[in-house]
């Protein structure tokens, strides 16, 4: 796949923007209305050691490499509203409360604990009808993304915060793509990455990219959702109003968690190396609890 059709099929793949949308999904965003915002741009390699994919079966598109050369400044992030209800949420946290356990980060190739990420952890089982319909919503908002019958959703996972816990700066997808798990010579890495929010009782805990910028910034209260939007709740005054997101005093972006929200973004470059400018931090939580849900689409390919 071309960056061009990339950029057309993922609603702004190549486009270095931020947007806020409500759903549904990503497919509509390449209407006449936002095309002007769509730029086809090349993209530059941050190459995976040892990564020799050749084509899958010929029932699959295949990823197509892209050239190095010169890029925008930072990737796409979509800010989505609404995308888990209350009744999903309330179903979601009492499928996960008795699985949490301090959460986990691959290294060499193995899961261990490590003092850059704090936080608990709780596997989904992806049969729970909740964790179905999430995952199906997901899977309408990428689109062409995927390809059926070849890539597939990932298992989702819960992430739960108390205070002082963090996850310190990282990247979502795999220095190495990973074996699948069925044993074929295939391999996967994740493509993308959905961070929903499920509580929201904190303080601090924002989702910070450091080498993002926004171009649409927060816009005053009442104003369309797709260009950010304010959150208001319900005796707050006006000027006590938070952004959903804000511009970070460290630089780059960090986003609230609001319960319900998701921050969307692609892991990786069109020729499938992994976007170092995707590197992200959950900040320490102040006070109370953030419970939010991971969900990492699994590109795969075959390997001789």
């Amino acid at each position: 796949m071309t960056t061009t059709s990339i950029a057309k099929s993922a609603g702004f793949w190549a486009g270095g923007l931020l947007l806020g949308l409500s759903i549904p999904y990503l497919p509509n965003l390449s209407s006449p209305h936002l095309a002007s915002f769509i730029g086809d741009f090349p993209i530059p390699d941050h190459p995976f050691p040892h990564h020799h994919p050749k084509p899958p079966p010929s029932s699959a598109t295949p990823p197509t490499p892209t050239a190095p050369s010169s890029s925008p400044s930072t990737p796409l992030i979509i800010y989505i509203h609404n995308i888990l209800t209350p009744s999903e949420i309330t179903s979601l946290l009492a499928t996960a409360e008795p699985k949490f356990a301090p959460s986990q980060v691959t290294k060499h190739g193995r899961k261990q604990q490590t003092n850059d990420r704090t936080s608990s952890s709780a596997g989904l089982p992806r049969d729970d009808p909740a964790v179905r319909c999430v995952l199906d919503r997901a899977r309408t908002f990428l689109g062409t993304m995927l390809r059926d019958g070849w890539d597939e959703m990932g298992p989702p996972q819960l992430v739960r915060y108390s205070e002082g816990q963090r996850f310190n700066v990282h990247h979502d997808w795999y220095d190495v793509p990973q074996w699948a798990p069925d044993g074929t010579t295939r391999k996967w890495n994740r493509v993308a990455s959905f961070f929903a929010i499920l509580e929201d009782q904190c303080e601090g805990g924002e989702t910070h990219f450091p080498f993002v910028e926004g171009i649409v910034r927060p816009s005053p209260y009442g104003e369309g959702m797709w260009k950010g939007g304010m959150r208001r709740k319900e005796g707050e005054r006006e000027d006590e109003v938070k952004p959903l997101w804000r511009e970070h005093e460290e630089g780059g972006l960090a986003f609230r968690p609001v319960a319900g929200n998701a921050v969307f973004w692609v892991n990786l470059h069109a020729n499938d190396t992994g976007d170092m400018r995707t590197r992200h931090a959950g900040l320490p939580l102040e006070s109370g609890r953030k419970t939010a849900m991971n969900i990492w689409p699994r590109r795969y390919y075959a390997y001789e």
